[in-house]
């Protein structure tokens, strides 16, 4: 196994110790072993510090790295820029990778070197369907791609890593607007490979709450790539961004809910965006 690959795994944690052993254990049960991981306390007022040196001392593979508190785009970069691995897997510390994720990642690199990205099917912990990458125009209006993705440490350097303006979340989906183009091969695992836990106040929640102040940085960032796949439609897509925030937090929340004012509602916002699609289509 020495002769593979190493991946590296970068796990930010900020606020998180209590979960860090959870993601540590899914590292240390991987198939694969030659890998490398890396826990960035991102400022952590919790035990995150005297956790990560536990398993340290347990296991040469896995490394400490402190920074003073600046966010999980920041704590990846620099655990990025530590890295000896050619291939990179961030890992959220409330998260859980399955056994077989490296392995079958790493193979499909290895087997098909052209690829850009690899990712899998995912278990979220509400349930909700793994998104699935069809292309990348249509991931410039929707991401597609979870945040534990393996991708070359390479190709990370090369687009500059993880914008650390985007402290509110979302910087997942912006770096992989720059990682990838419309020529890039990403392949899905077809199995539950990644456990991805929502809970009330998780990053995901707080940059929901944020999405129109994100989706106005990252179109006005990517406003060249925008123009060249939507033309006019840019407009358009920025005038949505009310509705792609009530249809979001809809779709987190409706399964908590059953009256029918609720469902009248859904169903309304879901047909005002559909038919502002189907007005664009009919004047390109």
């Amino acid at each position: 196994m020495d002769s593979a690959p190493l991946v590296s795994v970068i796990i930010p944690c900020y606020k998180q110790a209590v979960f860090l052993p959870e993601a540590l254990g899914s590292v240390l049960r991987q198939t694969y072993g030659n890998w490398e991981a890396i826990v960035v306390n991102d400022g952590s007022p919790d035990h995150t510090e005297e956790v990560a040196l536990q398993y340290a001392a347990k296991d040469s593979r896995i490394h400490y790295l402190s920074q003073a508190n600046q966010g999980v785009a920041a704590a990846r970069n620099n655990g990025i820029r530590q890295a000896k691995g050619e291939f990179i897997l961030p890992l959220d510390a409330d998260d859980l990778i399955r056994p077989a994720y490296l392995e079958k990642a790493v193979d499909v690199f290895l087997r098909h070197p052209e690829t850009a990205l690899v990712y899998c099917l995912c278990d979220f912990s509400n349930g909700f369907p793994t998104p699935k990458y069809v292309g990348y125009k249509e991931m410039l209006i929707h991401n597609s791609i979870f945040c534990s993705a393996v991708y070359r440490k390479s190709d990370c350097l090369a687009v500059g890593g993880y914008d650390e303006e985007m402290a509110l979340g979302y910087e997942d989906w912006e770096f992989y607007i720059r990682l990838l183009d419309e020529e890039s091969i990403v392949y899905q695992i077809p199995e539950p490979l990644f456990f991805y836990r929502i809970k009330e106040m998780s990053r995901n929640v707080v940059a929901d709450r944020h999405m129109t102040e994100l989706l106005r940085f990252i179109y006005g960032k990517h406003r060249d790539v925008y123009g060249r796949f939507y033309g006019d439609f840019i407009s358009l897509v920025r005038e949505m961004e009310p509705f792609q925030a009530r249809i979001a937090y809809l779709e987190r929340y409706k399964r908590k809910y059953e009256h029918e004012w609720f469902r009248r509602l859904f169903r309304g916002l879901k047909n005002k965006l559909g038919s502002m699609f189907k007005h664009t289509s009919a004047c390109l």
